[in-house]
């Protein structure tokens, strides 16, 4: 029996892209699931489209990253709809094309906002209930831009970064309470989804464009396959992508002045 049969499962950014595609997949492991994202008709149109057998297992819980404080609410809220919680894949966020001398702070601290505070604190305020059951495991798509940095992606490479100091302390910390509290991390590189679309640009509007190397990246169905993989390994950290992404980070790691080299010149949108 696979680790995640039978687990409750609360997936943030639902409603589209991997979270949408790792819906998909959840529910033909009959697991219990709870969708959330900003727009609940989209995720009532997920919910229709999951297995027909795991219809009766699915809930449906809005939430708003940006909202902090909304989100010790949502929580408690989250745990009531199946009475537990045993892992929380925090999906949600946003991107950025844009280079960091034409992009407004304000839009660097949406991203922040979103990518980094809001997923930090649904996991805090998840902490105190994986503590009382001592088991639980947080999963966390982060991106290769949080192991490396490229141009126009400044501050969602910021907040990704961020994301494992966080995770990383997180882990080494839960481990002296319970062995049985995991944390994982997600690193996609490119994946066929509407990331770029939905992407922050300089003065804070959104691109609306598509990426030609978003184009060309993973579908998202072989990603969500890959991350339920990493959460039954009880993985700590796993890279999902191409060649290029997945070598990126091996060569930032070991050869970091030939990657500083190599990046300035990448084609990353």
């Amino acid at each position: 029996m696979a680790y995640i049969t039978s687990k409750v499962i609360w997936l943030t950014g639902a409603s589209s892209g991997i979270g949408e595609a790792l819906a998909y997949e959840l529910s033909r492991h009959k697991v219990k699931l709870i969708l959330s994202a900003r727009r609940k008709e989209e995720l009532e149109r997920v919910k229709g489209n999951c297995h027909p057998s795991a219809h009766g297992s699915i809930r449906i819980l809005p939430l708003d990253l940006s909202e902090g404080a909304t989100l010790k609410l949502t929580t408690e809220v989250a745990i009531q709809l199946f009475g537990h919680i045993d892992i929380l894949i925090n999906n949600g966020g946003i991107s950025q094309r844009s280079l960091a001398k034409d992009t407004i702070v304000d839009a660097d601290r949406r991203i922040m906002e979103v990518d980094y505070f809001g997923t930090i604190a649904l996991s805090k305020y998840l902490i105190p209930h994986y503590l009382k059951r001592r088991a639980g495991h947080i999963v966390t798509v982060s991106s290769v831009m949080g192991l490396i940095g490229t141009p126009y992606r400044s501050g969602y490479a910021a907040a990704k970064h961020a994301l494992h100091g966080f995770f990383d302390s997180l882990r080494a910390e839960l481990w002296k309470d319970s062995k049985s509290i995991y944390v994982t991390m997600i690193c996609p590189g490119w994946v066929r989804t509407n990331i770029s679309m939905n992407a922050l640009i300089g003065d804070g509007s959104k691109l609306n464009q598509m990426d030609s190397t978003t184009s060309d990246g993973l579908e998202p169905k072989a990603v969500a396959r890959k991350i339920i993989s990493a959460i039954n390994q009880k993985k700590n950290e796993v890279y999902i992508g191409g060649l290029k992404e997945v070598s990126a980070v091996y060569l930032k790691r070991f050869f970091p002045g030939l990657f500083a080299s190599m990046v300035r010149k990448a084609k990353v949108r």
